[in-house]
């Protein structure tokens, strides 16, 4: 079976560093759309990897169908032709693809704005739009022309045919579900005040389902006949899709998990465990409390239990830092917000930034690599927002003992001290450079590149590699182009591996290579201050 989302990492060692992981490897990198597929096997489009795995049902063995380095780029949703043909809604780049049962690709379509739900009915091809303003579209394959029958979706989704013939879609953003003719007419409001629908499926007993995308994973199941309703929560947080397997048992997706689980009235059943997207930023309180930025959620969890449980706060979380009781959040939209865990209460610090990443704090406020600016800058108290230096591409900041700032720059392949404005080289000639953290005389920086830890004394400017073979990255010989960042159409998150200390004295990574976060532990214990 395989237990991590891609293969090719080796096995990370070091000389003066234990590693652990704090939590299980994501088997798959995101779950969007399913569906059974020919070989009976469920088909699950992974928009944050770019792949498409397909899933035994049974033993939760996951094998790549679609790898990343092909041409579709971000899968949201999937169906089968009655032929065996896949087709897929690129959701990013705006396309929708076939394909051929042999392997062979086929782009179909890039004039259907933002693609997400996906359906056949028999030889047909149906496509809405996750947009305000969306369609329900029939797309013919061999011509590429769009018919178009409906207008005005506040946000499509996974839709799917009915037993009396109409296709079944959500308005995610107006709590609606409704229903349209596949050869036109007017559409129909079949339910509104359905909780934050985000998929709408039938059962084989031809029972309406509706996935709510909220926290509590809430299923509502309506009587198509007489409206009524029945709801369950899953605790699936951020479901985005649902199939049933033969025995008419419900498998859902996440969007903001992962993993495939199994739920039903009685309770959940995990097929592939959910797990991290990223991370992305990571970072530990005084108390040892993990927080790591996860894209769709910020993922807390116990430094000593090893626990990373589910949203608590924000999206498009990147950066994290945390301390003095509060969590300090970048998002790669351009916010900077601070959480109270203890109140779960959110401060929006400072909107408009251009792909914010790291984050740090100092005496007197927040340090940002505002990495699209091509700058690091101070917020206040006051959330009044200061430059203090320009660079190329910086990634991460830290500071050291003396309150000095750092920041990593991966155009540059460096990482430079900042003093009084001015920016000096403490060390260059490193391939990616990401997450940075210092702990006493030394800082450590992510090498990505080359997937090491490296090491540099900040008296001398030595530098040494701590340790090799982090799965951090893209494994070896996989290359990918991400775009910048928007929200519709949606887009991936900009890779970080960050980097952070502990209070007594370790080291947390974000190994965003197979979704976990790894506690490094100095050979050296005897200074720490707990376990």
């Amino acid at each position: 079976m395989v237990n991590t989302r891609f293969p090719g990492f080796g096995t990370p060692r070091s000389e003066r560093w234990s590693m652990r992981r704090l939590n299980r490897p994501s088997p798959l990198w995101g779950s969007n759309g399913i569906t059974f597929g020919p070989d009976k096997r469920l088909y699950v489009a992974q928009f944050l990897a770019g792949q498409i795995s397909a899933v035994d049902a049974t033993t939760g063995e996951v094998e790549v169908v679609v790898p990343a380095n092909g041409p579709v780029q971000a899968p949201d949703d999937l169906a089968f032709g009655s032929d065996g043909s896949m087709y897929i809604a690129d959701i990013t780049p705006q396309r929708v693809w076939r394909r051929s049962p042999d392997g062979e690709f086929t782009l179909l379509s890039e004039e259907i704005r933002v693609p997400n739900g996906i359906t056949c009915v028999g030889d047909r091809l149906f496509v809405n739009e996750m947009r305000p303003g969306g369609r329900v579209v029939e797309l013919l394959p061999d011509t590429g022309e769009i018919v178009v029958l409906a207008e005005g979706l506040a946000m499509g989704n996974a839709m799917q045919q009915g037993p009396d013939g109409s296709l079944y879609y959500p308005h995610m953003m107006t709590g609606q579900v409704w229903r349209v003719s596949p050869d036109g007419g007017a559409p129909q409001e079949v339910a509104d005040d359905v909780h934050e629908p985000v998929a709408v499926r039938f059962d084989h007993d031809g029972a309406l389902v509706v996935l709510s995308r909220g926290v509590t994973g809430i299923v509502t199941r309506i009587d198509p006949d007489t409206g009524r309703r029945s709801t369950i929560e899953t605790g699936v947080a951020g479901m985005d899709n649902a199939a049933f397997d033969r025995e008419n048992r419900m498998l859902v997706s996440s969007y903001g998990s992962g993993g495939v689980t199994q739920v039903d009235a009685l309770g959940t059943r995990a097929v592939v465990g959910r797990g991290l997207h990223g991370p992305f930023g990571v970072a530990a309180d005084e108390a040892g409390r993990v927080y790591a930025g996860d894209h769709f959620r910020l993922a807390d969890g116990d430094l000593v239990t090893g626990d990373l449980i589910q949203p608590v706060a924000g999206g498009a979380c990147h950066g994290v830092a945390a301390g003095g009781g509060l969590v300090h959040i970048t998002s790669m939209h351009g916010d900077v917000r601070t959480f109270d865990p203890a109140t779960r209460e959110v401060r929006m610090r400072v909107k408009d930034l251009a792909e914010p990443t790291g984050i740090a704090i100092t005496e007197t406020g927040l340090l940002v690599a505002e990495t699209g600016a091509g700058r690091v800058i101070h917020i206040d108290e006051a959330d009044a927002v200061t430059p203090i230096a320009e660079l190329p591409h910086p990634v991460d900041v830290a500071l050291d003992a003396e309150g000095r700032h750092y920041a990593s720059d991966d155009s540059l392949g460096a990482v430079v001290r900042i003093e009084d404005g001015s920016v000096a080289t403490l060390a260059d000639g490193l391939d990616q450079p990401q997450g940075i953290t210092t702990l006493d005389d030394t800082l450590y920086v992510v090498e990505v590149g080359t997937q090491r830890l490296v090491s540099i004394d900040l008296t001398t400017g030595e530098t040494r590699t701590a340790a090799t073979s982090l799965p951090v990255g893209l494994p070896p010989g996989l290359h990918r182009e991400d775009p910048a960042p928007t929200l519709f159409p949606p887009a991936r998150p900009r890779p970080f591996a960050g980097l952070t200390t502990t209070a007594n004295g370790c080291l947390l990574l974000a190994a965003n290579g197979e979704g976990t976060v790894q506690l490094l532990t100095p050979h050296d214990h005897t200074r720490l201050h707990h376990t």
